[in-house]
């Protein structure tokens, strides 16, 4: 592991160097990573390091471990909500786009107590920490979100992080089993036609929840030496859960630096609350900044605070502009 992996600087000068490359339109293969994908072989050997099966995104060449948190019982606000809601995290390999490396993402749900020990092991085996943030307000228990990267080859990497994540009930191997399934779906509690009209995309359906996963299309974001797509970590979405009448969304946006403020305003003219703004990357270009919300009320008024959100991105350029800011207010 360690003889495959890059050092920070490195990364962060491939990022620059890859940024300029990024301006200019990549085929249709290199953007689905066609060619440059973890083989049968590769995958089967990072299920057996993690314990538990993957699934590849056959179109964006990203393969993908799910890691929700079964054993957490959680409350926001004093109502229920499903793990799917928002306390599933997951671990993401994909090749670079000269196929010579494999980098590693993941966002880890733990504990408040669970994240300086899981750093320490990360850092133990070669596994790099990029954010540590909250996703909600109001929930309890108290739960942190740990973004890390790394590069390498795929059999140690799946190692090195299973290594890493093992201080945590996060661990395939420290996880209870999933328990019954609900005796309602997602997809019958919801209308999900009706909501999908009103998003705009359509709904998967996870358990009691449905959620909307966005992609950023008009985006080439590059890290690492590999297209950052939605499959491994570059998207919006929104998660809703509870009923039509009464329901709860939470949800991240991923978004440009002058998109920021602009999708800020929207979620507040719909009365969605904003709870975290801050990165998940290191030295990815260009660079993303990603928001988190939260809402309870009708169903359909919470799918509208999300489109609002999704009509700002794409429409404000790429450089933040400061006019008219020089001169007021105190330095």
């Amino acid at each position: 592991m360690k003889n495959d992996r890059t050092t920070r600087r490195e990364l962060i000068q491939a990022a620059l160097v890859l940024g300029t490359a990024a301006a200019v339109p990549a085929s249709a293969a290199e953007r689905g990573g066609k060619g440059a994908r973890l083989s049968p072989e590769e995958m089967a050997a990072v299920d057996q390091a993690l314990g538990k099966k993957g699934t590849l995104n056959e179109e964006q060449g990203v393969y993908t471990v799910p890691l929700p948190r079964n054993d957490l019982k959680v409350t926001i606000q004093g109502d229920p909500v499903p793990t799917p809601f928002g306390f599933g995290g997951w671990v993401s390999f994909k090749k670079t786009r000269d196929g010579k490396s494999t980098v590693l993402m993941s966002d880890t749900v733990l504990l408040q107590e669970e994240v300086n020990p899981v750093i320490s092991a990360a850092h133990e085996n070669g596994i790099e920490i990029t954010a540590i943030h909250n996703h909600f307000f109001y929930e309890q228990p108290r739960i942190f979100y740990m973004h890390v990267h790394a590069m390498g080859e795929p059999a140690m990497l799946a190692k090195s992080y299973s290594a890493a994540i093992r201080p945590a009930k996060l661990h395939p191997a420290n996880q209870p089993p999933a328990g019954p399934p609900p005796t309602r779906t997602g997809k019958e509690i919801f209308d999900v036609p009706a909501l999908d009209r009103a998003v705009g995309y359509q709904a998967a359906v996870n358990g009691p929840t449905i959620k909307y996963t966005v992609g950023r299309s008009d985006l080439t974001v590059m890290a690492m030496g590999a297209e950052i797509t939605a499959a491994i970590g570059l998207n919006s979405w929104a998660a809703l859960a509870g009923s039509m009448e009464r329901a709860h969304v939470a949800g991240d946006i991923a978004m440009l630096e002058p998109e920021v403020n602009p999708v800020i305003r929207a979620l507040r003219r719909h009365d969605l609350e904003v709870v975290a703004l801050h990165h998940h990357m290191i030295g990815e270009d260009p660079r993303i900044i990603f928001l988190h919300y939260y809402g309870t009320g009708p169903a359909p008024q919470l799918a509208q605070g999300f489109r609002a959100a999704l009509d700002e991105l794409g429409k404000h350029g790429r450089k933040l502009r400061m006019e008219g800011m020089h001169g007021t207010g105190n330095h």
